[in-house]
């Protein structure tokens, strides 16, 4: 023991300082990776049915079985109504990141531009991006997978495949490998489609299991397919990293199942107190109309009931229709539903981005500083995409060139996307004016910031050239050495003496 180490255990035993005991503490997770991912796809379905039945099988410990869609009541039926949040955010998200996606930039390689454009048309590309967008923030990660198969395509095929159908093998903390999975007929089967650098080959499972491709039909002539190159025809997507599963993406209703939750539990509190506060009439059985047999028949009014009184026979007696309904508390309803809406929106986005009136919520000031949480989540969309894009436009055109028996190439695409939340035609054309009117901005910076990328180089520079001459601005190639203006060369000679 060490002089320092015996210092210490002198200090402990004078001040009589009794170290803390171990205690080992076991956490159960209540659900697993696969079940996660099955819960947010049936949040972003918005199916009232499907989410009743998901969570009250999924209610096996306390928390679960507290949740309103876990509630089974024994004598009564509740109306369980869902606000279709979930699904309405992804999609928004989904829509402005594929409203702001520019084609990608291959530099002076215009023969890369031209193949890529032509495989993005055939793929959609704006539409493969947003169902990616959409799949990643419902699943947590994805990747997109290039298939070769000339029977339906002559070029390169993309597609995008969530977390519960993709899985990675990792090498030192990169993905070494891709594995898309999918199920094969009614047995459980399950084929393994294993990308790997330079090569793809297939895997049939049953079960644990890998048994022959021969055992099913339809998959029978799959064979390995090798290829040059060290790269992979698959490129993985995750926004954010989860913190329960290593190695995997979050989605964005991970940390949100409790509010969603609570939030269609006030709707349907809300709704089926309007219910009840319907308008009750009490009608004597003497004004209830008679059928020709004399039997009651029912008020001719949708929706109407009413409770039937025996009939008062008493001297003093008055028998007439009383309507009664209840009082229901709407501001406390409205309340709960804005904050429930603040709990499920917080740190997502803004609920103007929804279309949601928020002006009696909060001023307008608020408001302007609450959209910034939508550019945040957008910009970490896009952040992603940006690396994410170039890849698949490399590994797509490698793979045409592999489709067209060539050696792969080498190609370099950037990506950028729209500025978020950018200012109106109008409030451009104001800023623009201030800023010309004194001086501050060239006639070029203008017609730039004016038009942005919707207008191309060449257009802008015959916009600067109209506009210079509209001003009286003339341009004038700038003189050569010798050639100053007013420049007067005369040829001397010497006087004659003679």
């Amino acid at each position: 023991m060490r002089w320092m180490e015996r210092v210490k255990h002198m200090i402990r035993s004078w001040l009589e300082i009794q170290p803390a005991a171990g205690r080992g503490l076991t956490i159960q997770e209540p659900v697993s990776h696969a079940t996660n991912v099955l819960r947010n796809r049936v949040w972003y379905r918005g199916d009232a049915s499907e989410l009743d039945q998901l969570f009250k099988l999924l209610g096996d410990d306390a928390v679960g079985q507290a949740r309103f869609w876990a509630a089974a009541p024994q004598n009564e039926t509740i109306r369980k109504a869902h606000s279709g949040l979930p699904g309405i955010m992804v999609d928004t998200l989904a829509g402005v990141v594929k409203s702001d996606l520019a084609d990608l930039d291959f530099g002076k390689n215009q023969e890369a531009a031209a193949r890529w454009q032509r495989i993005a048309e055939e793929n959609r590309l704006p539409d493969l991006v947003s169902q990616a967008v959409a799949d990643t923030l419902v699943t947590g990660d994805g990747a997109f997978k290039i298939s070769l198969d000339t029977q339906v395509s002559a070029e390169p095929i993309l597609e995008f495949w969530g977390a519960d159908r993709v899985e990675y093998v990792r090498r030192h903390g990169r993905i070494c490998a891709v594995h898309f999975l999918s199920p094969v007929g009614d047995r459980g089967r399950m084929l393994k489609e294993i990308y790997e650098p330079g090569s793809v080959r297939y895997a049939l499972l049953d079960g644990d299991k890998e048994i022959l491709l021969d055992g099913q039909e339809e998959y029978a002539d799959l064979k390995p397919v090798t290829f040059d190159g060290d790269f992979l025809l698959a490129v993985p997507l995750q926004f954010w990293p989860s913190a329960r599963w290593n190695g995997r993406g979050q989605s964005i209703f991970d940390k949100k199942t409790d509010a969603f939750d609570a939030h269609d539990e006030i709707i349907s509190q809300w709704l089926d107190a309007v219910r009840a506060g319907r308008v009750q009439k009490y009608i004597p059985e003497s004004l209830i109309p008679r059928g020709e047999d004399g039997t009651l028949r029912n008020v001719n009014s949708f929706g109407t009931q009413f409770v039937k009184l025996e009939t008062d026979n008493r001297e003093s007696a008055e028998n007439r229709i009383d309507t009664v309904q209840p009082e229901i508390r709407y501001e406390a309803f409205v309340a709960s539903y804005t904050s429930t809406l603040n709990m499920c929106l917080q740190g997502i986005m803004s609920p103007a981005t929804l279309g949601i009136d928020v002006g009696k919520m909060s001023s307008a000031e608020a408001q302007r500083e609450k959209k910034d949480v939508t550019g945040m989540t957008r910009n970490a969309i896009t952040g992603a995409l940006e690396a994410a894009l170039p890849q698949l436009a490399q590994a797509a055109l490698a793979a045409a060139d592999i489709l067209e028996d060539k050696a792969p190439g080498e190609y370099k695409a950037t990506v950028s996307f729209g500025e978020y939340g950018a200012p109106d035609f109008d409030s451009r054309v104001d800023t623009i004016v201030r800023a010309a009117t004194g001086s501050i901005m060239s006639v070029e910076a203008q017609v730039d910031e004016l038009w942005g990328s919707s207008k191309g180089d060449d257009w802008k520079q015959a916009e600067v050239r109209r506009i210079r001459e509209e001003r009286g601005i003339l341009e004038m190639d700038e003189p050569s050495v010798g050639d100053e203006a007013g420049a007067v060369i005369t040829e001397f000679r010497a006087p004659d003496t003679r």
